[in-house]
């Protein structure tokens, strides 16, 4: 099959198609059993992240298992801090934890943005794995973080509920924050140009706490660097589409996609399919939205709101997926049951 006849690809490019393809965030992980064997050979979540044969292991698991239409690389954002000089462990049971950048001086103990590639050649390695792997028709999405949310946890040390930490340096200390801010880019744009080089078919920038950005912020630090890595990405590679995640970005959804270049827009559970329908995908390929309490609940509930998102968005391009990452509580069989709704 060729690249660009994969159901995803096609929606991309502003094909309606008369059965959406389907992904679904996180969906290597936590829910499945295979994952967690996995995840106990590697030994620890850094070590399966940089392991090339056991991290494309866990990204097949869920093609088999599911017959999703993308595979999505197994890695983390915060591996660009690490390669950047940040420290970074995660502690069981609490999540990531990193060391912080609070003032200039901390901001200059980083690396520069051309450095991060030894560190992160065992991603591209991933990547190049799945590419030989992968099913022909099953499409390979590569990631990174957004720079706002990856600041957020390089400030403050790990994740918060309110982004405050970061908040607080960008009104104190714009300086540093400015700074940060244009390393993380710098290095996501070379993290992403290398992925699709060792063979991403398409990249996915995830800003999951775009949504505390209010005002002329997120113009600033959530528009603006997308647009500034979409912009990169297409002059290095004109042909690889780009979905942005600006999560829980409300009416900022509308217009993001002609603001940034993006060339489909992820909705989280925030906002109504129908509301997204009417003013987002009218400006091309659009993906989400389904609840991901629904993969733990299951039952008729989930089959009717798969059934009424899939209506509601079936007027034009468009990728179901869910409206966040699949909850380590998630029961496959409610992923089977969704997947078979969809393509009923």
């Amino acid at each position: 099959m060729k690249s660009e006849d994969k159901l995803i690809l096609r929606a991309l490019a502003g094909e309606t198609l008369p059965t959406p393809p389907a992904w679904m965030m996180r969906q290597a992980g936590r829910y499945l059993p295979e994952y967690k064997a996995t995840r106990a050979e590697a030994g620890d979540f850094l070590s399966l992240c940089y392991n090339p044969d056991l991290a494309t292991e866990v990204t097949l698991q869920p093609i088999r298992r599911f017959g999703f239409d993308a595979a999505i690389l197994f890695a983390d954002i915060l591996l660009v801090p690490q390669a950047l000089g940040a420290k970074l462990w995660f502690a069981t049971g609490e999540g990531p934890r990193l060391s912080t950048i609070q003032n200039m001086d901390d901001f200059g103990k980083l690396g520069p943005a051309d450095d991060i590639h030894e560190t992160l050649s065992p991603i591209y390695q991933t990547v190049r794995n799945l590419r030989e792997s992968l099913p022909a028709e099953t499409a390979l999405i590569g990631f990174a973080g957004a720079p706002w949310t990856v600041a957020t946890y390089m400030i403050a040390g790990r994740g918060t509920p309110d982004q405050g930490p970061a908040h607080a340096l960008m009104a104190s200390d714009v300086a540093t924050f400015d700074a940060l801010m244009d390393r993380i880019t710098e290095a996501t744009i070379l993290y992403l140009s290398a992925q699709i080089e060792a063979g991403a078919e398409v990249v996915k920038l995830f800003d999951s706490w775009a949504g505390s950005l209010k005002g002329d912020a997120f113009a600033k630090y959530a528009l603006a660097p997308a647009k500034r890595i979409i912009s990169a990405l297409k002059a290095r590679h004109p042909n690889i589409p780009v979905i942005a995640f600006p999560r829980e970005a409300g009416d900022n959804y509308i217009g993001f996609a002609k603001a940034t270049g993006a060339d489909c827009v992820a909705l989280d559970n925030s906002v109504s399919a129908e509301w997204a329908a009417e003013n987002v995908q009218v400006d091309g390929c659009v993906q989400g939205n389904l609840a991901p309490h629904h993969m733990v609940s299951g039952g008729q509930a989930l089959v009717d709101e798969t059934r009424r998102i899939v209506d509601t968005f079936r007027k034009g391009p468009y990728i179901f997926n869910l409206g966040h990452g699949i909850t380590p509580d998630g029961d496959p069989k409610n992923v089977e049951l969704m997947l078979k709704t969809i393509r009923a």
